[in-house]
């Protein structure tokens, strides 16, 4: 094989490829004899196996729905799992045609999601032996992240906030459980607090004195009803009048228990 590395692939001029500047491509190495095991191959030693269903943001009788660790750049990532240790070539006919119904039902969630405009669905299978998809969702309107190097983008964009991402993980979780299904992913909790202006308010109440009497030079407001004369004559102008009403025991004075 020659030591000259090959010409840059077209797709590198693309809008959607992530880098640029100055590229090369890597030396092909040369193929294996024998490939290396792929982790769980073993279902004693399969990672998807021995993980319980509280890592999974969903689960039902044959499935499960797990996310990331933490939130990355794209608004969600999502892997479907088959609960039985399974490769994809390896499924029954009943679980091969669930596989295809909870790809479109997951699809459809995710792309329920603000600002979501496509899901990417992947299957590679190189890395594990338990069967598992992937479902990446593109930002609505970012053009430049279409196409299959949505997976690059993921990595280089900045993490969505926390809080979005764990209120979209709950929004999945609680579509899926229509069909069925128990959702596991919570939404964030709520982190009340209330406004200063709240505390100001009650201090100010605790500091008024208790005592009824009212201030001099005013004069009282308890034991008066209101009465509107503004249509008592037409050449008047709107006036309102409060009229002072005599308690029941003749005091002209406000009374307090």
């Amino acid at each position: 094989m020659s030591d000259t590395p090959p010409a840059l692939p077209g797709f590198t001029t693309w809008p959607s490829f992530p880098f640029e500047g100055d590229l090369r491509v890597k030396r092909l190495e040369e193929p294996v004899e024998t490939e290396p095991a792929r982790a769980g191959e073993d279902p004693n030693e399969c990672s998807a196996c021995a993980t319980p269903d509280e890592a999974y943001i969903y689960v039902n009788d044959r499935w499960r729905v797990r996310a990331m660790d933490r939130p990355s750049g794209l608004p969600m990532v999502l892997i479907l799992e088959s609960r039985s240790h399974l490769d994809l070539g390896d499924l029954p006919n009943m679980l091969a045609a669930e596989l295809g119904v909870m790809t479109v039902r997951l699809e459809r969630a995710i792309r329920s999601l603000d600002g979501v405009g496509r899901v990417h669905v992947s299957r590679l299978g190189d890395g594990s032996a338990h069967l598992h998809v992937w479902f990446m969702a593109r930002p609505y309107g970012y053009l430049q992240l279409r196409g299959p190097f949505l997976p690059l983008w993921d990595e280089i964009l900045p993490p969505i906030p926390e809080s979005q991402w764990r209120e979209n993980l709950a929004l999945v979780a609680a579509w899926l459980a229509e069909f069925g299904g128990t959702p596991l992913a919570q939404p964030p909790r709520i982190d009340w607090k209330a406004p200063a202006k709240l505390e100001e308010i009650e201090r100010a109440e605790l500091s008024e004195p208790t005592d009824q009497e009212p201030a001099e030079g005013k004069e009282p407001t308890e034991g008066r009803e209101f009465t509107d004369h503004s249509e008592s004559t037409a050449d008047t102008e709107s006036t309102v009048h409060w009229e002072p009403v005599e308690p029941a025991d003749g005091s002209t004075k406000p009374t307090t228990d």
